[in-house]
């Protein structure tokens, strides 16, 4: 006796075979997803421009497609510090930008430019792990074909601290950012808070040029000892690192000092307490208003106090920067 299938169970047949098809073509696009994701994570490489024709007509063809933009200006030997910013970029930006550039018109010191790390393969492998899209390294020349004449001032913000002590060093940053800034049209621009001042001046020349365009400041990274991560630890030696902790410990202090002592008190105390570890020597020590950097007499003063310190390290010396909350 022989068994003939019925249209119906040819029918049902059909249908459970077409939603087996339809089940396996979902997985396998999932599969396919899944392959895509890992291969673009394992062998990801981030894109090298060192022309501004280049990067311009790439970053063109990005806003052509509605994609969002993300700068971290940097000046090259990246650490975890810069990593996270480039983290905190790629999250929030279909496309991120990381600009190597040692920019010689920021240092007064042609002795502190000659000694700054050079690391740009390193560079490059580490903005591959975080995501970037693309790594800006152009030559000096590129940036610079003719002297950059510009002047920017904006006191007091550029012109106590840093601004005292370095004379032309925010100049100079005017003048880079400023052109990063014409170059890539970022909808975010990321820096890291360790450089406090220089986020503030930045902050007065993005209202003082126009750019539209969001300041993303982004907490200090700092080692496990404390020490602020900077691309000049690295040329510190292992005991003078260790020696440089006690700068952060020493502020992190000064902020129970505050319930007890004047704002006069607690800066000498904290300078004459680091000065007081050999391989140490303070440079300055300001307890500002954390707006227009200009120096509290009283902790009722401001509702937003920073404590803004440079040390030197070490027998080269290296010059480290750090401060402190205290209020805000």
């Amino acid at each position: 006796m022989t068994f003939a299938p019925s249209k119906g169970d040819n029918c049902m047949f059909f249908a459970h075979f077409s939603d087996l098809l339809a089940l396996l073509f979902h997985y396998f696009n999932i599969y396919a997803l899944f392959c895509t994701r890992l291969t673009e994570r394992l062998f990801r490489i981030v894109k090298q421009i060192s022309t501004i024709a280049e990067l311009r007509s790439e970053l063109k063809q990005c806003r052509e497609q509605g994609k969002t933009i993300g700068l971290v200006p940097t000046m090259g030997a990246l650490h975890e510090g810069h990593a996270s910013l480039v983290r905190r970029s790629v999250a929030e930006n279909d496309v991120t930008v990381v600009s190597i550039f040692l920019n010689p018109t920021q240092f007064n010191d042609k002795t502190d430019l000659a000694k700054y790390p050079r690391t740009l393969e390193a560079d490059c492998r580490l903005l591959d792990e975080c995501g970037a899209t693309i790594a800006f390294a152009p030559s000096v020349d590129e940036i610079y074909p003719e002297p950059d004449t510009r002047q920017f001032s904006y006191p007091p913000t550029d012109s106590v601290m840093e601004g005292a002590f370095r004379p032309g060093h925010f100049n100079g940053v005017c003048q880079i950012v400023s052109k990063l800034f014409m170059m890539t049209e970022p909808d975010r621009a990321y820096f890291g808070e360790k450089d406090f001042q220089q986020i503030a001046v930045i902050r007065r020349m993005v209202d003082d040029l126009g750019f539209r365009l969001q300041i993303v400041p982004c907490p200090v990274v700092r080692e496990e000892s404390g020490l602020a991560m900077s691309s000049r630890n690295t040329l510190l030696t292992p005991e003078e690192r260790a020696t440089a902790a006690n700068i952060y410990r020493t502020l992190r202090d000064s902020r129970q000092w505050m319930n007890r002592l004047t704002v006069s008190e607690v800066h000498d105390r904290v300078v004459a307490e680091i000065n007081a570890v050999e391989g140490l020597e303070v440079q300055y020590y300001r307890i500002v208003d954390g707006r227009s950097l200009a120096d509290v007499g009283s902790w009722d003063e401001s509702e937003d106090i920073v404590g803004c310190i440079t040390v030197y390290c070490g027998s080269q010396p290296i010059r480290l920067i750090d401060h402190i909350r205290y209020k805000g």
